[in-house]
C-alpha cells in the first residue's frame, strides 16, 4: 500500500504514487500561493491579483498596450473574462480601452499612469512576500532546478494546450 492510496473513482488513481505526490504538491502550492498572494496585494496595495496579472502582462510591451486576446494568451486566461477584467480596471482608470487600428473588432488595453503608479506601489511588497514564501524556501541549486522544470511543463501546455505562445516569449 502506497502513502497516497486513493479510492478507485479518484481521479489521483491513476497515476503512480511518485507522481500523486509530484502533483497534490503542485495543486497544494498552486492554490494557496495564489489565495495568499491574492491577500498579501488586497491588504497591502487594494488591488486583486488578477488585477495585477494584467498590469505586469502590459509592462511586458514596450508602449505598455496589447489587444485583449493578447492579454489573455499571456496571462492564460479567457478572452471574455480577460475583456470583462479589464472593463472593470478601465473603470477604475488604470487601463485604458480603445477600438484597435487595424481590426475594428479587436480592442487594445493599455495601461495608464495610474496603472504604473500602483504596479510601483504595490510590486515591492509583492515581491518581498514572493520571496518569503516561495523562493526563501528553495537552494540556489532548487531555484535552478524548479525553474528547469517548469519551463518543461510549460513547454508541454503550449504543445499540448490550447492557449499559442505568446508573442514575444520563446
Amino acid at each position: 500500500m502506497g502513502r497516497y492510496d486513493v479510492p478507485p473513482e479518484s481521479p489521483l488513481a491513476f497515476l503512480d504514487d511518485d507522481q500523486v505526490r509530484a502533483w497534490y504538491a503542485f495543486m497544494k502550492v498552486h492554490l494557496r500561493l495564489r489565495y495568499e498572494m491574492n491577500h498579501q496585494l488586497q491588504a497591502d496595495a487594494d488591488v486583486s491579483l488578477a488585477d495585477y496579472d494584467v498590469l505586469v502582462a502590459l509592462t511586458s510591451e514596450e508602449d505598455g498596450r496589447m489587444t485583449v486576446s493578447d492579454l489573455a494568451t499571456r496571462i492564460g486566461a479567457e478572452r471574455s473574462r480577460v475583456s470583462h477584467q479589464v472593463l472593470r480596471m478601465a473603470r477604475r482608470t488604470l487601463v485604458e480601452v480603445t477600438p484597435n487600428v487595424r481590426d475594428r473588432r479587436a480592442k487594445d488595453v493599455t495601461l495608464t499612469a495610474e496603472g504604473r503608479a500602483l504596479l510601483a506601489r504595490a510590486s515591492p511588497g509583492h515581491i518581498a512576500f514572493v520571496r518569503s514564501v516561495f523562493l526563501d524556501a528553495l537552494s540556489g541549486a532548487q531555484t535552478r532546478q524548479l525553474a528547469s522544470a517548469f519551463e518543461s511543463i510549460y513547454d508541454q501546455l503550449i504543445a499540448h494546450g490550447t492557449l499559442p505562445r505568446p508573442a514575444d516569449h520563446p
